[in-house]
């Protein structure tokens, strides 16, 4: 191959490397971009059992969308009467903590004065986001954090049970173990989004 035909070669490969990345760069600018304009819509949240059939569903303001990570607000339309909260009054806001690889989510209920109510930590499979509906998986394994910053784990009976009934495999049910084990370091540490309760 004489030297003309070799630096042409080059220039052949070096054009298809630089379009290459180019195209790799338009792509992910467009998604950024998009995380960002879809901000401040009104999405809609389901919450399923492992099976896909649908718990319950609920509007919610698409607040933040970064990397892996959104956040939303929800407004209770009704009152809730909760076995352990409670009656959750209708008005109460909740902002909701998604991640897009992570085995949990978390609520952070808010009082009538905006001050903390409480947090609610719900172990689910990892959601999905489609840019209207958020889903995710709820696999009946919860942690309640007191605004004081004591914790208690419930329903564990209950995800054992239904761990026989719908067939868990270990899989899930060491992810689930793991969800728990990192809210509640998150916790102790006041982690994000925990960073407002007190140091016991």
């Amino acid at each position: 191959m004489n030297k003309w035909y070799l630096a042409n070669y080059i220039k052949l490969l070096l054009s298809a490397y630089l379009l290459k990345y180019w195209l790799y760069l338009k792509d992910n600018c467009h998604n950024v971009a998009a995380s960002s304009e879809i901000v401040n819509i009104v999405i809609q949240v389901e919450s399923q059992k492992l099976d896909g059939s649908s718990r319950k569903a609920w509007p919610a303001k698409l607040l933040q969308f970064e990397a892996n990570l959104l956040v939303v607000e929800a407004v209770f339309p009704t009152p809730v009467r909760h076995q352990l909260l409670g009656e959750i009054p209708a008005g109460t806001v909740s902002i909701e903590y998604y991640w897009l690889d992570r085995w949990y989510n978390i609520f952070r209920f808010l009082t009538a004065s905006g001050g903390l109510r409480n947090y609610y930590c719900n172990i689910t499979t990892p959601p999905t986001f489609d840019g209207k509906t958020l889903s995710y998986k709820d696999l009946d394994l919860d942690l309640l954090v007191h605004p004081d910053g004591n914790s208690q784990i419930l329903d564990e009976a209950e995800f054992n049970q239904n761990a026989l009934l719908m067939g868990y495999h270990s899989g899930i049910k060491q992810q689930a173990q793991a969800a728990l084990t990192e809210l509640l370091s998150f916790i102790k540490l006041r982690a994000f989004p925990f960073s407002d309760l007190p140091f016991c």
